[in-house]
């Protein structure tokens, strides 16, 4: 892809950007000296930046109108490197101040993510990368409950659960829907989130990376059940995280729950990793009344090496169907390996 191409793919997707800039460090472990050795990638940077976001009166915001795209693209997060974590010069500190201090001075509304931790100054925002089994991701499903609140925001910039392929199965799915719980109860310290990797050729020698999202021939493509998880999770989501609290279930029992005040709903979100059914007792505690029927999404399969292929595309998918007997106070049984989003009525 292009950068044109990538732009106007967000854009047919209605989505925006988050745009990576070359920081002077390559994965193999070069990096380039910070001050006037770096200042080309600098000014590279900021020449990316201009036809992204110029109009057509500035000098690449005219190229960008060449080249076919008259408007300016949306852009509010800049990310300066990429795992530089793994430089072992010691200076990413100063090359991300140089990026970041040339950026804000020309564009200060953008928000600038830093690729690790740096000192003397607070990044916009930090990126975090975590690639681990279902059972790691069970195990640390509370990562961001007690972290503190007075530094950047964070930006899991890259994750997933690596089982299965070419294409996760469904006890992937597990792991990421358990993980997702934990990110969206801490929404306010998680500003964005983005699973890698995304795309699959599922051809003989196609695949460069194991466990990804979507799968794809010359012909078609299907979702995982990671996918599926994902879209669940993306469409059933509130404008605030309500408080509550989880007792008495089992250790791989995860949940989240939000609210839209002015669509007068609550999504509850519900993961049972286990292979055992779990009753529960639920109670909406905050609600002066609650709708008698909900929506219930519910994401299922017999065992966690059930998956998704090219010639069987639907075999995990999301079922939706209604739930009656919803009350302030109400039991449900959530079935053994299923991952299950209600959408309740409230006032």
């Amino acid at each position: 892809m292009g950068l044109l191409e990538f732009l106007e793919w967000c854009e047919d997707l209605k989505m925006q950007p988050v745009l990576a800039v070359y920081a002077g460090y390559s994965l193999g472990g070069e990096h380039v000296t910070p001050g006037s050795d770096l200042e080309p990638y600098v000014q590279d940077a900021l020449d990316e930046i201009e036809y992204v976001t110029g109009d057509v009166t500035t000098n690449w915001g005219a190229e960008r109108a060449k080249d076919g795209h008259a408007a300016a693209f949306p852009l509010t997060y800049v990310e300066i490197g990429n795992e530089d974590f793994g430089d072992r010069s010691g200076s990413y500190n100063t090359r991300y101040a140089q990026f970041y201090n040339a950026i804000k001075k020309q564009y200060p509304s953008l928000q600038i993510i830093a690729t690790t931790k740096v000192t003397g100054m607070t990044p916009d925002v930090q990126d975090d990368h975590y690639y681990k089994r279902a059972e790691e991701f069970f195990k640390d499903v509370h990562h961001y409950d007690n972290a503190p609140r007075t530094g950047p925001k964070i930006f899991v910039g890259e994750w997933a659960t690596r089982e299965g392929m070419p294409t996760t199965n469904f006890g992937a799915a597990l792991g990421d829907a358990a993980w997702m719980t934990g990110m969206e109860r801490n929404s306010d310290l998680i500003a964005i989130a983005s699973y890698a990797p995304l795309l699959v050729n599922v051809n003989p020698n196609g695949m460069q990376w194991q466990s990804n999202l979507i799968g794809y021939d010359a012909l078609t493509s299907y979702g995982s059940p990671s996918y599926y998880a994902q879209a669940m999770f993306a469409s059933h989501i509130g404008t605030e995280i309500v408080a509550a609290e989880l007792q008495g279930a089992g250790d791989r029992l995860f949940y989240s729950v939000t609210k839209d005040a002015a669509k007068g709903t609550v999504y509850l979100k519900l993961v049972n990793a286990s292979s055992a059914a779990q009753k529960l007792k639920i109670t909406l505690d905050g609600a002066k009344s609650v709708k008698a029927t909900a929506k219930l999404v519910r994401l299922t399969a017999g065992s966690t090496a059930a998956t998704n292929t090219i010639n069987d595309p639907k075999r995990v998918v999301p079922v939706e169907s209604t739930v009656t007997g919803v009350a302030k106070t109400f039991t449900r049984t959530v079935p053994g390996y299923s991952i299950e989003v209600y959408e309740i009525g409230v006032q």
